[in-house]
């Protein structure tokens, strides 16, 4: 596995109580990426890019996060960071959850899936379109890819949707700011689709994003 500090080539999974990170861990293996798996706050401040992934339930993760250090540590990164899932979620400003006060990375607020006249399920699981596709996280991503969701919270829709999916109504599949980036589906379960968005991630330039994120 790589371990160098400061190396753009070098990808970190943030470990915490959220379950799929050995299957992010594997995704990035299929497709020929070495990643390490760390809680260790000097191994991710010095990573080339961080992974914040995550499948469970926001409180009780976000008060895992707190009694470490992980969540001043998550905000202050100046890498490529790609949230996956709840942790998309945990870096929005607040979820429904529980009631529960995010990260505050992204603007938008996460809400509870209602159950509209077709009296959809929820959560979401299964396959979705996402469209309206922006920045380099997609790049070679046709828009109406089919991706892979498990999820009965969403993000809403802002300023920094850069994908976008609709179930029940439309929300945000997909969120940038600065060095950080987000996906509500699931990459490491989206066949050639998610390979590809991993890809596109392991491949971002951190040099103007570290620009950007400084200002």
């Amino acid at each position: 596995m790589a371990s160098s500090a400061n190396n753009k080539q070098d990808i970190v999974i943030i470990k915490y109580n959220a379950g799929n990170i050995q299957s992010v861990l594997y995704a990035f293996e299929r497709i020929g990426v070495s990643a390490e798996v760390s809680d260790d706050h000097d191994r991710i401040r010095n990573a080339g890019k961080v992974v914040f992934p995550g499948v469970g339930e926001a409180s009780s993760a976000m008060n895992y996060l707190r009694e470490r250090g992980l969540d001043q540590l998550i905000k202050d990164l100046k890498q490529p960071v790609l949230g996956i899932c709840l942790g998309m979620q945990l870096m929005c400003a607040h979820t429904e959850e529980n009631d529960t006060t995010c990260l505050g990375i992204f603007g938008e607020n996460v809400k509870l899936f209602k159950p509209g006249p077709n009296k959809e399920k929820v959560p979401q699981i299964g396959w979705n379109n996402i469209f309206h596709l922006k920045t380099d996280l997609f790049n070679g991503v046709p828009e109406q890819s089919y991706i892979y969701s498990v999820h009965s919270f969403y993000a809403s829709e802002g300023s920094e949707t850069i994908a976008t999916a609709d179930y029940i109504h439309p929300y945000s599949a997909a969120l940038h700011k600065a060095n950080f980036y987000g996906v509500q589906f699931h990459p490491e379960k989206s066949a050639a689709v998610g390979e590809q968005i991993l890809k596109n991630f392991f491949a971002i330039d951190p040099e103007p994003l570290q620009r950007t994120a400084s200002r």
